[in-house]
């Protein structure tokens, strides 16, 4: 008989009861240390009181009224948005998956407006995760993702990871847009190199065609400035984010530029529930703290003693890890043992971790994470790697 849950996850037999910083605690009272965060999502770790605050202080105000008002509370975190960002316009979603169908939607409008509807290919590359909607598993394009669920929605041209030549021969006249992840999360924490960047910026220049930055896990802050691009000192047109956003309540958005967005009027698109009273409060609190340059570069300071821990880490587990790969607080170990067998022994230690495509171990902790529970994740990793390498 099947659950009364659709069973579409193979969950870990946990279950939390309550959260605290980056501990959570479970039904039968076991603390886990959290360097997981929900998926890259609690930024500010579990009950931030300033989250905690403005949600129930909206709850007591107003939930929702429906896209056919004015939300104040949406136009601040908006406004907030632009301030700090390339943007010059927000469209606010409740997930990545939300932002992704708009971005989709956005770039391709955009050409049918300046008079060119066969514009409609949007290049994608290889490992690329862009939500699990018909349009995100479409641009993906991996066998896992799209098996059983064709015809496929068409218009995307699917690259390997870092073949410039194969980019520079895709591009015609019918590509639309280049959509990327700065740093790869689903598929294995791997980083964009700031040159390469930069190198795709100015070919959509060269081109004439927009950049789209998937920045759904790899943004608000996760790798030590608000969003990842931002290390390469180039803007994207149109940027999809979520997770980060709102610390944990269902939250996301679409940032574009002017010029970007100028197909998008009245009518082209909507939502019920995105950019509700709710989630944006806890939006404004989230950028409020995390978007200050002295959060931020407190994030840079323990993300290098992570990622210096973790090193050592590998080199006294040679033949359980083979590297360090990513950037601030969004960090993998690649594997020699398989990532499952060091996802369940971290859990026997009590210690949450995410696996990750090419044999890949996530390390995504809340930003707000202390130096003494950064040692802490780091002894008990060291402690489930020599589990594993014990003879049985």
């Amino acid at each position: 008989m099947i659950p009364s849950v659709l069973p579409t996850y193979s969950r870990a037999p946990l279950s939390f009861a309550k959260g605290e910083g980056a501990w959570l605690t479970e039904m039968d009272g076991r603390r886990f240390l959290d360097m997981g965060a929900g998926i890259a999502v609690n930024v500010l770790g579990h009950a931030h009181p300033a989250l905690v605050q403005a949600l129930t202080d909206q709850a007591g105000a107003l939930w929702h009224t429906s896209n056919l008002y004015h939300i104040p509370q949406q136009q601040a975190l908006a406004d907030r948005l632009v301030a700090e960002t390339f943007a010059d316009t927000v469209f606010f979603t409740n997930s990545g998956t939300e932002s992704c169908e708009l971005a989709v939607k956005m770039a391709r409008k955009y050409w049918y407006d300046k008079g060119h509807p066969a514009r409609v290919d949007i290049i994608t590359f290889e490992g690329a995760f862009h939500g699990r909607s018909s349009a995100g598993i479409a641009a993906a394009g991996s066998e896992k993702m799209t098996r059983g669920f064709g015809p496929l929605l068409p218009g995307f041209v699917h690259l390997g990871w870092a073949d410039h030549e194969a980019l520079t021969a895709a591009i015609s006249d019918t590509t639309a847009a280049i959509m990327i992840e700065p740093v790869q999360g689903e598929g294995g924490i791997r980083p964009l190199p700031d040159q390469c960047l930069r190198g795709l910026r100015a070919l959509c220049d060269e081109k004439g065609i927009l950049l789209i930055l998937d920045e759904v896990q790899c943004g608000v802050g996760r790798t030590g400035r608000l969003f990842a691009h931002e290390w390469s000192g180039i803007a994207p047109d149109i940027m999809m984010i979520a997770k980060g956003i709102g610390g944990g309540f269902p939250l996301g958005a679409v940032l574009a530029t002017e010029n970007a967005a100028s197909g998008m009027t009245a009518g082209t698109h909507g939502s019920t529930y995105g950019g509700n009273p709710l989630g944006c409060a806890v939006g404004c609190a989230v950028i409020d703290i995390v978007a200050e340059a002295g959060f931020l570069a407190e994030v840079n300071r323990k993300a290098a003693m992570l990622r210096q821990s973790l090193e050592g880490l590998v080199a006294t587990h040679p033949d359980i890890f083979d590297s360090v790969r990513g950037s601030g607080m969004m960090l993998g170990l690649k594997c020699r043992a398989a990532n499952a067998d060091v996802v369940k022994a971290a859990y026997d230690q009590l210690l949450i971790t995410v696996p990750a495509a090419d044999n890949v171990v996530r390390l995504l902790p809340p930003l707000t994470i202390t130096d003494d529970d950064i040692a802490e994740a780091v002894q008990r990793l060291d402690r489930a790697a020599g589990a594993l390498a014990a003879p049985a």
